[in-house]
């Protein structure tokens, strides 16, 4: 067997006794308390932002949880702009997991053409992982920059953040856990490093406010 292939099976069988796990331990579940997303600040800094509401079939593939789309534009720069996505899962321990942008991109019509791994480093928090893709629909293209948050932790791999679910579900009795989405389009000419570079003075006005909506 290549080492390819046992790594899928030894991710396939985490992942299976992680959600047997998890269903067994359902009732001692504990969920902390938290202000919904949708008392998240509207206004950022210079930042002002949109709601974008979530269409019902969305809503019902993605399952039950605390879900947030919102356009932030920057006042002082018109030109500039952020979607901020953040999905929260009170409990993934009925199969309600964190959705993948990996696979919902495609399904919007965005074709990824380039990806990679950095290292965030934003206000209050160690340096950590996160996904970058370049997406392109037509002529139109756009950096996201994604990564997995739960219990003041940032994972970009999937795997990971399950394996922390089953850990977390251990010690903790919990089993919340965030995806954290933005998205900005790149203007013509522009390079994906400095349409990267404009999010983060947005990023570093999100990330301190992280801890009231997806509990430490």
């Amino acid at each position: 067997m290549s080492k390819l292939s046992l790594r899928f099976v030894v991710a396939a069988v985490l992942i299976a006794s992680a959600a047997t796990f998890l269903q067994a331990r359902r009732r001692s579940e504990v969920f902390p308390p938290r202000l919904t997303l949708q008392q998240f600040p509207h206004q950022l800094g210079a930042w002002s932002g949109t709601d974008v509401p979530l269409d019902p079939d969305v809503l019902e593939k993605l399952g039950p949880g605390d879900f947030m789309v919102r356009v932030y534009q920057n006042q002082e720069e018109p030109q500039a702009y952020v979607d901020l996505y953040i999905a929260y899962f009170p409990s993934q321990r009925a199969g309600d997991t964190i959705h993948s942008p990996k696979n919902c991109l495609p399904g919007a019509g965005w074709t990824p053409v380039e990806s990679s791994r950095i290292l965030l480093t934003l206000p209050g928090h160690a340096p950590f992982p996160a996904n970058r893709y370049v997406i392109q629909k037509g002529e139109a293209k756009q950096v996201v920059l994604y990564w997995y948050w739960a219990h003041d932790r940032g994972v970009a791999s999937e795997y990971w953040a399950k394996v922390y679910l089953v850990t977390d579900s251990i010690k903790m009795n919990r089993s919340d856990g965030a995806l954290v989405r933005m998205t900005t389009p790149m203007q013509r000419g522009e390079s994906v490093d400095a349409a990267e570079q404009r999010m983060m003075p947005f990023g570093d006005q999100v990330q301190p406010l992280l801890d009231s909506y997806i509990p430490r």
